[in-house]
């Protein structure tokens, strides 16, 4: 499936990639996450925040997105082409905003890896793009520039979301224990 949604043909002005992180959760609640179109802001470390032009989230959805302090862009407009929960792919096109991504297009995909003795999990995280080559930049500059974002999307603050979402779904269970063992308890 991964050659499926990660091949791509470049023009000569063109440029792409692809970036594997191997996340240790389990792919539904890695999927919860990167699957939100409007809350990119959730695991994107650069996106400071996001809100929806157009649509509800679904596929077609518009969101404008604001970038964090530091970038050559403040903003950009991204559309949702595709959201596929059963075969957990996303794919994404830049449509506008203040920066140098003419005809960006991505494509995420997560799958499961299993392993012998493994409790929970891990999930595979491969996200692909292409590009136009802004005039004045190479290739590789280009290639550069948008691996170092991605990378740095499929990281740290991903990972931290993770673990702040298992938190929160440990202390749901602990919730509903206690209260089915106040509910079963006789009185005193």
């Amino acid at each position: 499936m991964k050659n499926q949604y990660h091949t791509s043909q470049l023009s000569s002005n063109q440029c792409g990639s692809s970036l594997v992180q191997t996340i240790d959760a389990p792919l539904p609640l890695v999927w919860s996450i990167i699957r939100r179109f409007d809350n990119p802001q959730a695991y994107k470390l650069f996106v400071k925040s996001c809100k929806l032009r157009s649509g509800n989230g679904g596929i077609g959805s518009v969101r404008e997105v604001m970038v964090v302090s530091g970038l050559p862009a403040a903003t950009s407009t991204e559309r949702l082409d595709e959201l596929d929960d059963e075969c957990h792919v996303m794919m994404i096109s830049i449509i506008g905003g203040d920066h140098r991504l003419v005809n960006y297009r991505s494509t995420t995909t997560l799958h499961e890896i299993s392993e012998e003795g493994m409790n929970g999990g891990k999930t595979e995280v491969v996200e692909s793009y292409v590009v136009d080559v802004p005039a004045g930049n190479s290739k590789e500059d280009t290639c550069c520039f948008a691996n170092m974002i991605i990378g740095c999307n499929l990281s740290e603050k991903l990972h931290n979301e993770l673990a702040t979402q298992t938190i929160f779904i440990c202390l749901e269970i602990v919730e509903d224990i206690v209260e089915a063992q106040i509910q079963t308890s006789p009185e005193t």
